[in-house]
């Protein structure tokens, strides 16, 4: 049947998902039990008495046992409730859905970067050779190497601070400016592409050049297809599948890059909430947090397996 392969996917994806998310977020749970800090004292302020302390621990729920407290939230989940925050008092929901928009144009802008400027870097390396396909294992080295973060505040020293090209923090909606939210994305999505770009270049440079030695591709050649409809038509073809491999690893480390990128540009998204939720001890809203990315993590896995499913007419049989 057209599309069943599609359906069979998906059905596959959402069923891996449901103990994912079940052990992503009793693991958060477990580990925000372990840190120390009340929320209880963090809004009442230093001088509270523990008697008010105690009363608004039993007011937020926060003296319920540990198996009792993520029972209640999983049956909130269930019903389409993630609560609301202990300090702000706002819905999870809307707290996340408001910050949801900043974090997905990092991540695809990341992966669109990765996947142009590493594709292309690794074609013509694989093509030119030499000193480019050296030059390469540098920067994959360097991209390995270098902490996220570090590289977010060099450029922002360079560019932002001395040179005054980009903005160094904030963030503007593509609806308000697209000029403005393009300018304000420059920096912090550099920062998390470097590490893209050079796993997608070496990953697309080996794939081609192993297509390329192929017996086939010798015959096309000695039949006179033209380079360009060889690269076009079966180089690059085959070469994909292990390229998309890496764009969803790539996807993946990007949206966990986003915790350390937001924090260093001011950015309003899922990763700054996340790490202010943790120093808070909001635990509802790191919750609602995990929950979003291990939702992210699954849709990142299943366009992986359309992908291969598009690009390899087995996978539908399968």
């Amino acid at each position: 049947m057209r599309g069943g392969w599609l359906v069979r996917i998906i059905g596959i994806r959402i069923l891996t998902a449901i103990p994912l998310v079940l052990l992503v977020s009793f693991i958060i749970f477990a580990l925000e039990s372990f840190v120390p800090g009340n929320p209880a004292e963090t809004i009442l302020g230093q001088n509270a008495t523990p008697q008010n302390v105690a009363a608004l621990d039993h007011q937020l729920g926060l003296n319920r046992s540990f198996l009792v407290g993520f029972w209640t939230w999983l049956t909130g989940v269930v019903h389409g409730n993630l609560g609301t925050s202990i300090l702000s008092g706002e819905s999870v929901s809307s707290l996340l859905d408001g910050r949801l928009g900043v974090t997905l144009s990092l991540v695809i802008c990341s992966v669109l970067v990765s996947a142009v400027v590493g594709v292309g870097l690794g074609l013509l390396s694989a093509y030119r050779g030499g000193w480019l396909g050296t030059a390469l294992d540098v920067v994959s080295l360097a991209g390995l190497a270098l902490p996220t973060f570090l590289v977010g505040t060099v450029l922002v020293v360079l560019l932002a601070v001395r040179a005054k090209v980009f903005p160094a923090t904030g963030y503007v909606t593509l609806a308000q400016s697209p000029v403005a939210w393009f300018e304000h994305l420059v920096l912090p999505v550099c920062s998390l592409s470097l590490l893209g770009v050079a796993s997608v270049a070496k990953q697309a440079r080996d794939s081609i050049l192993e297509a390329l030695e192929a017996d086939y591709i010798a015959m096309l050649r000695g039949n006179g297809m033209s380079e360009r409809e060889i690269l076009a038509k079966h180089v690059l073809r085959n070469a994909a599948m292990p390229v998309i491999t890496v764009l969803g690893l790539v996807a993946i480390g990007t949206l966990g890059g986003t915790v350390f990128i937001e924090s260093v540009f001011v950015l309003p998204g899922l990763g700054s909430l996340a790490t202010q939720s943790t120093v808070d001890h909001d635990l509802p809203v790191i919750l609602g947090v995990g929950l979003y990315f291990t939702v992210l993590v699954v849709c990142i896995n299943l366009l992986v397996d359309i992908g291969y499913g598009l690009l390899n007419p087995r996978v539908k049989t399968r």
